[in-house]
């Protein structure tokens, strides 16, 4: 009987305000065209060096669990999808933020539909100990609610966090 392979832990991320830097779960650092901090969230906007897109817009939203990001594809390797919302934990500062992204991503084509990924990886890390059963229920209620208010919206991310007063703007 094969065993899955051993899952990652919660990838780690930093983003660095004074320094306008975001260091990725590898330990890469990237340089950040923008950080703008709200009330409610921090948005950031910077290239990337990844075959499949140039460029990345980000918003954390400590309050709702959530990290969602606009890819800017390159030619050839676009998907079909306007927004892709990380499940997480984020915790701001007044000049440094980290997130611990927890497994559970969203994947979300406005007006059509939200679809939930990466539920096999939640489970699997939660039985390999790298999370436990609370932080894992967590996320499940996190990405459920996401997933409730995303919908009641047309499956608009942006419309649903707008009506909570967390406007959104992007590049």
């Amino acid at each position: 009987m094969s065993r899955a392979p051993a899952m990652h832990p919660p990838k780690v991320e930093t983003f660095d305000l004074a320094a306008s830097v975001n260091t990725d779960p590898k330990g890469f650092h990237r340089p950040v065209d923008t950080y703008r901090v709200e009330p409610w969230g921090l948005y950031m906007a910077r290239p990337a060096d990844h075959p499949q897109f140039h460029y990345l817009e980000s918003w954390l939203v400590p309050s709702m669990g959530i990290r969602a990001t606009i890819f800017h594809f390159t030619p050839g390797h676009e998907r079909d999808q306007d927004r892709y919302v990380d499940i997480g934990q984020f915790d701001p500062g007044p000049s440094r933020w980290t997130s611990r992204d927890l497994y559970l991503d969203l994947v979300v084509r406005t007006g059509r539909d939200t679809r939930l990924l990466d539920v096999d990886e939640l489970l699997q890390a939660t039985a390999e100990n790298l999370v436990d059963a609370a932080t894992a229920e967590e996320a499940i209620t996190v990405a459920a609610a996401a997933i409730d208010g995303i919908a009641a919206h047309d499956h608009d991310l942006d419309a649903w966090l707008g009506s909570l007063g967390m406007p959104l703007s992007w590049r």
